[in-house]
């Protein structure tokens, strides 16, 4: 089922995003863990795909095992940083072969070693590209694109970001999922702007469970979150003992997502890290209001 179609349900529902192992040994031990949150009859499962497209191979496996065994809708990340246009229409070939529908269209992160790169010589600098090569390739890909509530790192201002992201949707992109956030505020505040702008495509929330200290630095450090005194004070509060701070972090991210639903958000992408159980319990706190 292509992801546009899913979401015109009136259902409220959650989607679960996966990553692929980075190598083969540990490919049954994530195979395993998304099978787990695959049992679950999530709308969809998103799987990422490793900076530089080092675990791209994984990408399409596990996409194809959760479709194959539970029928559950796969979006398969695609990412262009870096590569050639050749490199791309492989990976386009075999995300087609593989039967995949959905396919979510991503610069990607710059690995550490490209950082200081001459980048115009690279064949694709922005996503919208990739999603031009992929409707190209297929017009019945189901294409999905990245938005920032709180503004891409490399943008100068919110008015620019909000301009690339309507280059987006207007090369193809049918929906959108947010970057995490942790204030349901900022995402409010984006979704008026971007409605203002004329974007008019459906907006995923990504939410992410924080259920350790450690994850704090690295989300920021990722997205550049804005960390509101609430969350902090969890942290402060239970950040010294794991079993509390797990406990915490899920709370925290069950409330983001019923305050979404209370206010008129229907599909909330939750950002699992592979962990069933983290994603079971968010889907069990919410399972009256879904309906499971």
């Amino acid at each position: 089922m292509k992801i546009s179609e899913a979401l015109k349900k009136d259902t409220l529902s959650v989607s679960f995003e996966v990553f692929p192992p980075k190598t083969e040994s540990s490919f049954d031990t994530v195979k395993v863990a998304t099978e787990e949150i695959a049992k679950l009859h999530p709308l969809f499962m998103s799987v990422t795909y490793g900076a530089g497209g080092g675990t791209s191979k994984y990408t399409l496996d596990i996409a194809k095992n959760i479709k194959a065994l539970y029928g559950v809708p796969t979006l398969a990340h695609l990412t262009c940083v870096s590569s050639t246009k050749e490199t791309v229409k492989q990976k386009i070939s075999e995300i087609k072969e593989a039967g995949i529908q959905n396919v979510m269209a991503l610069r990607g992160d710059i690995p550490s070693h490209l950082e200081q790169a001459d980048r115009s010589l690279w064949a694709y600098k922005h996503a919208t590209q990739l999603i031009y090569e992929l409707k190209c390739a297929d017009e019945n890909f189901c294409i999905g694109a990245a938005c920032y509530p709180e503004i891409h790192p490399e943008s100068a201002n919110q008015k620019e970001d909000i301009k690339y992201l309507t280059e987006k949707v207007k090369a193809g992109a049918e929906f959108l999922t947010t970057q995490m956030f942790f204030d349901n505020n900022l995402l409010y505040n984006f979704l008026y702007k971007i409605r203002e702008a004329g974007i008019t495509v459906p907006v995923i929330p990504g939410v992410m469970p924080i259920t350790n200290a450690n994850q704090v630095e690295r989300a920021v450090k990722l997205s550049g979150s804005f960390m509101p005194q609430r969350f902090k004070s969890l942290v402060d509060k239970f950040g010294h003992d794991p079993a509390a701070m797990k406990q915490a972090g899920i709370a925290y991210a069950t409330d983001q997502i019923i305050d979404l639903y209370a206010n008129g958000i229907t599909n909330v992408h939750v950002y699992s890290m592979n962990k069933p159980d983290v994603a079971g319990k968010i889907q069990s706190n919410l399972s009256d209001i879904l309906g499971k």
